[in-house]
């Protein structure tokens, strides 16, 4: 009886609580109909909305290098702690079909341009340091159209986009600093990059070469920047801050795998040394967004903020370029066409977004961010201004931010043509022609890890620097979405359609293979011989955009550009007149 009697009271309470609130909004809209003054009122308040609205949001994109599809949180390992990355994407779109280039610098031109590599010659491999080339200066690159629209923009971390020449470097190209290294890859104490046989100091404070930067561990060196340009930003003015870290990828071979003792120290429950140091590095990594989220918070920021993080390509299994990602249980790796190449790992978060703490199924490619972006600042009026631009890129805020169907229809994953090697997805459908290393990276790699539920770690998403951060401004979800955000971003490979047994061994060095993406992730039934108009149809857009290809703008190595040539230190050789002597530090 007493229970009946206090649920009885609830019900009157709530029942008079909604009438309340129903006669005050009435009698509000009464006043901002009625008197004039308080109509003042009320249209000075929906003006500050709309110029809340209106606020250019600041951009922080983070870009980790050579980071597996299971080697984070978010996408259900249990293995290695990401608790900050997983505290934004569970607060945000987890991006379920989203895609990247298979290799470096083909994906961050791809990013800075909007256009895919094979219309700005960025197709082939990576650019080594010795190059005489770099992304083409005629492109306009993601912080200029930014700076356009009133931004102040900064990069911290490695460039790889070109250096041969001063015009080529990010102070160049639209951004005000750069504390960071301009080749593919350094040690991360030392800051030394070998390659190609050289051997040089890489390490840069705006144009200058950063000696005293020896010694401090390159993913903090990167945050410490990004907390700096952070914490002096005047925030009436937006913010575009491109965090392009050094992690994971490998560094010199003499010690490729590098991380804090401290670090490794607490990963005792990875076996395998070359993957507990890889963990530690993830984790590394991990910090660092955290503290970046916590300044974002401490300058009042974080509400007006639109957080991307991605992967630039899939990961380097072990074995591969000396490293230990996991792209499991995606088939392939770095520098191939199969999903655990182009399948990135990434999220978007913004309190902007009108439907978060979801999988988003919606199909998009890293060429999208730039008119994505564009969007987010501007509405439509800034992606119709782009039409001269010739961009691949499609915008998707608006899909993404409301859960609406995606207007990208297709993507091209890239066409090599120096290594016979193509591929594209329309649809659920992906046609594989030719392949990297001559299949010898065709195969699915582990280590599958730990990816038990039970062994996450929810407390440590909501005590951490962003989870706290986050709690804040009350955009950490309760422990229910997350375990269901984990649970669906769970990559299934069994086949669960009948059709698919009929798929036969891909053996794609001898003719194309065809798979449906959707119902087989794993690119383990060829359905070519099945579907042979399908496969055509796919094929003749391939050759038909083969036609609109710029040819490669790879180099050979110029030895005036070997870091022994200026005191071991890779440099902008292009600017200076070639002499035969050694010349002395820059």
């Amino acid at each position: 009886m007493s229970f009946l009697l206090k649920n009885l009271q609830f019900l009157i309470v709530l029942i008079l609580t909604v009438r309340g609130v129903k006669a005050d909004l009435e009698q509000r809209e009464k006043v901002c109909d009625t008197n004039q003054q308080s109509a003042q009122f009320c249209d000075s308040k929906a003006k500050a909305n709309d110029e809340e609205t209106a606020k250019k949001p600041h951009i922080i994109f983070i870009l980790a290098d050579d980071l597996g599809f299971n080697d984070i949180g978010f996408r259900g390992s249990s293995e290695i702690p990401t608790p900050n990355i997983d505290a934004l994407a569970f607060s945000g779109i987890i991006l379920n079909r989203y895609y990247v280039n298979p290799i470096c610098t083909p994906s961050r031109s791809a990013l800075m341009t909007g256009k895919y590599p094979i219309h700005t010659g960025m197709q082939h491999t990576v650019l080594y340091g010795a190059e005489p080339r770099g992304l083409p200066l005629n492109e306009k690159l993601m912080p200029q159209y930014f700076n356009e629209l009133g931004y102040s923009s900064h990069i911290a971390g490695k460039w790889h986009l070109g250096h041969y020449k001063r015009v080529y470097t990010p102070l160049y190209r639209g951004f005000s600093s750069h504390v960071g290294y301009w080749t593919g890859h350094h040690d991360y104490f030392d800051h030394t990059a070998m390659e190609s046989g050289q051997w040089g100091l890489d390490i840069r404070d705006g144009m200058n070469v950063g000696y005293h930067r020896h010694g401090q561990y390159t993913t903090d060196l990167v945050t410490e920047e990004s907390l700096r340009v952070i914490s002096s930003h005047n925030s009436t003015t937006p913010l575009f801050l491109y965090v392009s870290h050094a992690a994971v990828h490998s560094g010199n071979p003499y010690d490729p795998l590098r991380a804090p003792d401290m670090d490794v120290s607490k990963l005792q429950n990875i076996q395998n040394f070359g993957r507990r140091k890889y963990a530690a590095m993830v984790s590394r990594l991990d910090d660092s967004v955290g503290h970046i989220v916590q300044q974002l918070q401490k300058q009042k920021m974080l509400n007006d903020s639109i957080i991307i993080f991605s992967t630039d390509n899939g990961g380097p299994a072990e074995g591969f370029n000396l490293n230990h990602a996991s792209n499991w249980p995606l088939r392939g790796v770095k520098n191939t066409l199969w999903e655990g190449g182009v399948r990135g790992a990434g999220f978007l978060w913004s309190p902007r977004l009108k439907k978060p703490r979801r999988l988003a199924d919606q199909t998009m490619h890293i060429v999208d961010w730039l008119p994505t972006l564009l969007t987010a600042i501007k509405g439509d009026e800034a992606v119709s201004n782009l039409t001269s631009a010739n961009l691949d890129g499609i915008s998707v805020w608006d899909s993404l931010s409301n859960d609406d169907v995606s207007p990208r229809k297709a993507i091209l994953h890239n066409i090599d043509d120096i290594w016979g090697s193509a591929a594209l997805t329309r649809s659920d459908w992906k046609v594989v022609v030719g392949t990297n290393y001559k299949g010898g990276w065709d195969g699915w790699y582990g280590p599958a890890g730990d990816r038990n539920p039970r062994s996450y770690n929810y407390k440590a998403v909501r005590s951490s620097l962003a989870g706290r951060s986050l709690t804040e401004i009350d955009m950490l979800p309760p422990l229910a979405d997350v375990s269901r955000m984990r649970m669906e971003s769970n990559i299934d490979c069994s086949a669960r359609m009948s059709y698919l047994k009929e798929g036969i061994v891909c053996k794609p060095l001898e003719t194309p293979c065809l798979f449906n993406i959707k119902d087989d992730p794993c690119e383990k039934y060829n359905l070519a011989h099945k579907y042979p108009s399908l496969l055509k149809a796919l094929l003749d857009e391939l050759q038909a955009i083969n036609t609109t290809v710029v040819a490669p703008t790879n180099k050979p190595l110029d030895p005036y550009g070997f870091p022994s040539k200026w005191g071991y230190t890779w440099t902008n050789f292009g600017d200076y007149e070639q002499r035969n002597d050694v010349i002395g530090n820059l």
